[in-house]
């Protein structure tokens, strides 16, 4: 496209595909309850594929390999489903004392501020800050997430969906080819596309279980109550670049402020600041590179789109989405300006290239 040619051709054209775009969302926000385990199991089964070429390459023959993920999958997420479903019920059992306690801190701080001529902040604030939604909102996200990952018939739907989509994989790339009619371009942008987003939900899921496995270690030595439950958020929302991080940290750091001394708050504090500096700001960019990044503003909107379409799970899962979007982006040249705009403001300097990972992106070929 030369630098004089419009980006808009037609009107009409646009308008048409507006519509369509707004036809697809309702459609979606409809189909929500069987789009929600279908996005899961094909962000699961797309993180799956690497290990599974790992063991194809050893070889192990593809149907050996999917039963090893298979069991795999069952014998870690049987026992870390009732752990973590029985977390969130011991939680959401104490939440309204916990609530109360917040709201008697915050019903102080307003008394301290009203007393120091403060009385129009304070009663600003009472209206605004409601700390303890905070709470709710995690005894909320509990009792969804642990009716999701105790419910028998979804976990067996989730995992026979993968298993399909896994064994699919393995053929995807030679229906693709005889689809159109042998085009190499079709092929390579398939496979760019894979690529990057396999290596992207392998950083990405890789970083998550450090951050929520070390925040679960802190918090429990800190002696902040239910430690296993603010690891798996700050697993879960680290999926939500830039400002998942800071949105898992608000709920811990409120119930230490009524269950902990000042030590043990500015320790709260402190681990959080310390464990999304080290993985977040450090280690997932020299993972990843410039590339495979989304502007602050593009998170935000996209966070409030998903969970409006798709529910909670649409909030945790609209990291993964929303790239997957701008990869796709990238990968045409007449679309690549827009996936430029959905990423961070360019840095000075020579590009950084993400990790190169042999072999990742590849799929298995064939079933033996």
């Amino acid at each position: 496209m030369s630098d004089r040619e419009p980006l808009v051709k037609s009107p009409t054209r646009v308008l048409v595909g507006l519509a369509a775009v707004a036809v697809i969302i309702g459609g979606m926000k409809l189909a929500a309850p069987v789009l929600v385990p279908f996005l899961l199991s094909a962000v699961i089964a797309t993180i799956l594929i690497p290990p599974l070429n790992w063991l194809v390459r050893h070889h192990l023959p593809l149907s050996a390999a999917m039963l090893v993920l298979s069991l795999g999958l069952i014998v870690v997420w049987l026992p870390a489903a009732a752990i973590v479903g029985a977390s969130f019920d011991d939680f959401y059992a104490e939440l309204p004392a916990y609530q109360a306690r917040v709201q008697a801190l915050m019903a102080s701080i307003l008394e301290w501020l009203g007393a120091h001529g403060a009385g129009a902040g304070a009663a600003a604030m009472r209206d605004l800050l409601r700390p303890s939604a905070a709470l709710s909102y995690v005894g909320l996200l509990g009792g969804g997430l642990g009716a999701a990952l105790t419910n028998i018939l979804l976990i067996l739907l989730i995992l026979l969906t993968v298993i399909f989509m896994l064994f699919e994989a393995s053929d995807f790339p030679a229906k693709l080819n005889d689809a159109f009619g042998g085009r190499d371009g079709v092929l390579m942008t398939f496979r760019e596309f894979s690529t990057r987003l396999q290596e992207y939900l392998r950083i990405k899921t890789l970083v998550s279980l450090l951050t929520g496995g070390t925040i679960a270690l802190w918090l429990w030595l800190v002696g902040l109550d239910f430690p296993l439950l603010w690891g798996v958020i700050a697993f879960l929302l680290n999926y939500v670049p830039n400002i998942g991080s800071i949105i898992a940290a608000v709920p811990a750091v409120l119930l230490a402020l009524v269950a902990l001394d000042w030590t043990g708050i500015l320790l709260v504090i402190g681990g959080y600041i310390g464990v999304n500096l080290v993985f977040g700001n450090i280690l997932e960019p020299r993972l990843m590179g410039r590339g495979l990044g989304l502007s602050t503003l593009v998170v935000f909107l996209s966070l409030l789109f998903w969970g409006w379409v798709l529910g909670p799970v649409g909030m945790l899962l609209s990291g993964p989405l929303t790239m997957m979007i701008k990869i796709a982006l990238e990968t045409d040249p007449r679309t690549r300006w827009f996936a430029v705009l959905l990423g961070p403001a360019p840095q000075p300097g020579p590009a950084t290239e993400p990790a190169a990972t042999p072999d990742t992106g590849s799929l298995p070929h064939g079933r033996e």
